[in-house]
């Protein structure tokens, strides 16, 4: 246990390294240029069970065969997610995202090349000027890191409450509280979702209300928070900008909410829509929409 740990350590730690992924067919890295084998990777599926089981109890949540899957932040924001078998059919599949060294601010994506200088102006801009923002794109395109540069950008006077089911926003600002969702007991009680800890947002005064990522039925929560007065943003994924609203209508059936009912609400709450593609060239901003309701009363996601 202690020489496959030493290993993913040194992993996570090498410059570049964005991602780190174990499972039955050994450890792969990703560098920013899409995964490679690593060499020399020979622990069986018993030491890959075994660090999976010291992950995820190291960020306070349980996996055993009936909770077959979690989800945890380690100290240092590395996210860690491992799934088992039989969920996992050949064996333990690990997987590891490694954070940006330091909180992401938007001087440093112009640097990196995700975002120009005259983009970067404009997105603060439009933050500062309390508008709710959308960040889509696929995994791993930066979504998370977008999401938080844009936060970094506000004034200090402003109280930003971030809502995620593992924290992993690292926002550089003065005042920032994080709420994070609860795994229910080995008995299935005490779930904690985001729905929930939307809800609560609204009564510890946020000027700015913040969703990692919506993934499920909170979208309801968290449009009708816009809605009402309280700006922010989130992310979510879709395969295109113009995906994004089909991507916000199947959130929103999971919710209860018929097309028609979705497009009034998603097209008040999200002013902006911000599209990030990855390329081997690395990670850019590749498109800034915004919602509209059509004749049909449809949510439609246009390029402005």
């Amino acid at each position: 246990m202690h020489e496959i740990a030493e290993r993913l350590e040194d992993l996570v730690n090498r410059p570049g390294v964005t991602d780190v992924v174990i499972g039955p067919n050994g450890a792969w890295c990703d560098e920013g240029g899409g995964f490679e084998r690593v060499a020399g990777w020979s622990f069986s599926e018993h030491e890959h069970r075994a660090l999976a089981f010291e992950l995820i109890d190291r960020g306070g949540r349980h996996i055993d065969v009936a909770t077959p899957f979690a989800d945890v932040r380690l100290d240092g924001g590395l996210r860690v997610h491992a799934v088992l078998p039989p969920a996992s059919c050949a064996g333990t599949v690990i997987s590891v995202r490694v954070p940006i060294d330091v909180p992401p601010r938007l001087e440093r994506l112009v640097e990196l090349g995700l975002v120009s200088a005259s983009e970067s102006a404009e997105l603060a801009a439009r933050a500062r000027a309390g508008r709710s923002f959308l960040v889509a794109g696929a995994t791993g395109t930066g979504k998370t890191t977008l999401a938080a540069a844009l936060l970094a950008s506000l004034p200090d006077n402003l109280r930003i409450v971030t809502v995620e089911d593992v924290a992993e926003l690292r926002v550089d600002h003065p005042h920032v509280v994080s709420l994070q969702c609860r795994q229910a007991n080995i008995e299935g009680a005490g779930a904690i979702g985001l729905g929930d800890l939307v809800r609560q947002t609204l009564r510890m005064r946020p000027d700015r209300i913040v969703v990692g990522e919506m993934r499920g039925g909170e979208i309801l929560e968290v449009m009708l928070a816009h809605n009402s007065g309280h700006a922010g943003g989130s992310t979510v994924h879709a395969g295109s900008l113009s995906a994004v609203a089909g991507r916000l209508e199947s959130l929103g059936a999971l919710a209860g909410l018929a097309p028609t009912q979705l497009a009034a609400q998603a097209a008040s709450a999200f002013d902006d829509v911000y599209f990030l593609t990855r390329t081997n060239a690395g990670r850019r901003l590749t498109g800034i929409g915004s919602l509209r309701v059509d004749d049909m009363s449809r949510l439609r996601c246009d390029s402005s």
